[in-house]
């Protein structure tokens, strides 16, 4: 999507699940798991409802629009294999995915705005597009800035990035280095990419 810019803990409380990482749209769920409103009733969603929302989920958790959702769509349904988990194996792939996988950032909005502000190398090239797929073989590096650098290096000590197989991360050097695809067992978004599959093929 264009940048999402509304109220993130709503979404969160919404979808029921941490999709916007902020301090306070956490809290928000902590403190209240169930969806925004005053008087909410307890409805149980339709097959089409609850389809919707996982595909909601998918698309504010990458950042993605309508358009760009079912174009990753189109590309991984001519390949062979379940469709749902080649879509959401692709939006792992994405740059500002990884950089924030790998720890260089605390959001992904936040990781989105320092590829687009052209913060990262992928191989020694600046690339500033957030929904560039990265391929095995490829290096993402920050810039050789001093002050980009020690910011970088700021929020990666005060945050425990996660433990990837398909990404080796050189904190030091502030260098990620893709190895390999990333598996089923490495997709971050708890969602039903089936339901959302069957959703994007009516």
């Amino acid at each position: 999507m264009a940048r999402y810019t509304g109220p993130k803990a709503r979404v969160n409380r919404r979808l029921g699940t941490l999709i916007y990482e902020t301090a306070g749209a956490a809290r928000a769920l902590d403190r209240r798991n169930t969806p925004p409103g005053m008087h909410v009733r307890g409805r149980r969603p339709s097959n089409y409802g609850a389809a919707l929302q996982e595909k909601q989920k998918i698309k504010h958790y990458y950042g993605l629009g309508e358009r760009q959702l079912r174009r990753y769509f189109d590309a991984v349904g001519r390949k062979s294999g379940n469709t749902g988990e080649l879509l959401l194996l692709m939006c792992e792939r994405r740059l500002d995915n990884v950089v924030r996988r790998v720890g260089f950032t605390k959001t992904r909005p936040q990781a989105r705005q320092g590829v687009a502000h052209g913060h990262f190398l992928v191989n020694g090239v600046k690339v500033d597009k957030p929904s560039y797929i990265l391929r095995p073989g490829d290096i993402v590096e920050v810039r050789g800035r001093e002050n980009l650098k020690n910011l970088y290096r700021g929020v990666i000590a005060n945050a425990a990035p996660d433990a990837l197989d398909w990404v080796a991360f050189d904190s030091e050097n502030l260098k990620a280095t893709m190895l390999g695809l990333p598996g089923a067992s490495d997709i971050s978004l708890p969602v039903d990419a089936n339901a959302v599959v069957e959703f994007l093929s009516r």
